[in-house]
């Protein structure tokens, strides 16, 4: 068969504007790869959208020195606190994609406000690269036994089966973690509870001391002090596994829920478009902090879990968790904001 003349002469005249593509493509991979190479060469700034001295900020300043040691370079941490974290989210959302701007996400924020919040100003999963996850935290049913004295999560179940609308559960505000934690359980075990919310953690965890409410599903670090003092009594953690600072307590799925399996989690995120290079050297300086030895103590000290994986098993676990709250929100009725 002839070939068009007028049809060779076309693919020639392309060549060069392939080529110069091809070219400006091999350039651009250079830069990225000479970029990762030198990076990080001045302080990183790790937002965080809760207030200091916080569940988080307890995250946060365990890791600040030992990631610090293993980039190289100061780690700042800037708060945001407000609109359930969302602030410092927007922040990070809108930041270069150059790793010198990063978040202290958590299950609140990337999880449970799609949910609560609808109109948020970003995409909890399109507007961020997952980096690392950090920790996992267990939430404790904690009650006050001078308002229901029971000793099981399953004399618990009975109790407040038996008395419906008697006893009113705390929270640190409506459609926080805390809520729908309580809500997740009371779904699963069949229970219909009062709400009652408050403005923050000090006020609802007291509001169970004083027997304002009989109990709260809390992260184990927030009552232990309570615990310690004997002024709450643990009745169960909502994890799959007993938690070492408190392994007296059982899980709430031996006792009574099979297959209860609920927790908080804590991990580092970056706007979206960060090079895979950037994102493989801040996942390893995390593994290598959360590795610490005085680190890890510290962080199981407080309740936590220490949760080292790979930048893709975290995006997956941030999809799921999406997925699992706005079904809780559904179920408990819960209008977003």
């Amino acid at each position: 068969m002839a070939t068009s003349s007028s049809g060779s002469t076309k693919t020639l005249s392309r060549l060069p504007r392939l080529a110069k593509q091809l070219t400006a493509v091999a350039a651009l991979c250079a830069s990225t790869a000479s970029f990762a190479a030198t990076w990080p060469d001045h302080p990183i700034t790790l937002m965080m959208g809760f207030s200091a001295g916080s569940g988080v900020d307890v995250i946060a300043r365990s890791i600040q020195e030992p990631l610090q040691e293993a980039l190289g370079v100061p780690v700042v941490i800037d708060y945001r606190p407000g609109a359930g974290g969302n602030l410092a989210s927007a922040a990070v959302a809108r930041a270069a994609p150059d790793g010198y701007t990063l978040l202290l996400g958590t299950a609140a924020t990337h999880g449970i406000n799609p949910a609560i919040y609808k109109d948020l100003p970003f995409d909890v999963e399109d507007d961020f690269t997952p980096i690392a996850p950090l920790v996992d935290v267990s939430n404790v049913l904690t009650i006050n036994p001078k308002v229901i004295d029971v000793n099981t999560v399953g004399e618990f179940i009975a109790e407040v089966k038996a008395n419906p609308d008697k006893y009113y559960f705390a929270s640190t505000g409506i459609g926080t973690g805390t809520q729908l934690a309580f809500e997740e359980f009371n779904a699963r075990a069949g229970l219909k509870m009062v709400h009652v919310p408050y403005k923050g953690g000090p006020e609802a965890l007291q509001s169970v001391v004083k027997g304002e409410t009989c109990c709260i599903f809390n992260q184990v670090q927030t009552v232990l002090g309570q615990h310690k003092a004997g002024t709450v009594r643990l009745l169960g953690v909502s994890t799959a596994k007993r938690i070492d600072v408190v392994k007296e307590v059982p899980t709430i799925a031996e006792q009574a829920i099979d297959g209860f399996d609920s927790y908080i989690w804590f991990g580092l995120f970056g706007p979206k478009g960060m090079s895979p290079e950037l994102v493989t050297k801040i996942n390893a300086a995390a593994t290598q902090a959360l590795k610490n030895p005085d680190v890890a103590t510290r962080l199981v000290s407080t309740g936590n879990t220490v949760h080292v994986s790979s930048p893709d098993a975290f995006r997956d676990l941030v999809h799921k968790n999406r997925s699992k709250w706005a079904g809780v929100v559904e179920a408990a009725g819960l209008t977003p904001q």
